[in-house]
């Protein structure tokens, strides 16, 4: 998915989001915490509806921890001109020949097959 402009695409294709205070409950770690996480694009985030709230795809957090493979995935995608909204729309666009979603792989160990994709699109 390139080119998502608002986050009425990417609403449809994560069903849940996690807001700043949400990460700091969920991940048992201070506000300080969190902000580096999103400092050093160990997550990702998009700014989301009326009030443009800093929003995370609850996805990303997997045993109370973010997902481990995330913050190279997201080097690589970003290496390939991906901005947030893109990349978080990559990771949940559903592929058949996965199946599933990036994310889903993600989430399941299977890293490689992901970067090999998401590097092939810098080509």
């Amino acid at each position: 998915m390139a080119n998502v402009t608002d986050t009425t695409e990417l609403d449809a294709l994560v069903e849940h989001w996690l807001t700043v205070p949400d990460l700091v409950e969920v991940l048992d770690v201070d506000l300080r915490h969190v902000r580096k996480l999103l400092d050093t694009r160990a997550l990702v985030a998009v700014r989301r509806g009326e009030r443009n709230v800093v929003s995370v795809p609850a996805d990303f957090v997997q045993d109370r921890k973010v997902v481990e493979s995330l913050a190279g995935t997201v080097t690589v995608l970003s290496d390939a001109g991906y901005n947030d909204a893109e990349l978080i729309g990559w990771l949940f666009t559903p592929d058949e020949t996965l199946p599933g979603t990036p994310i889903e792989a993600l989430r399941t160990g299977r890293k490689t097959e992901i970067r090999r994709r998401a590097q092939a699109l810098a080509w």
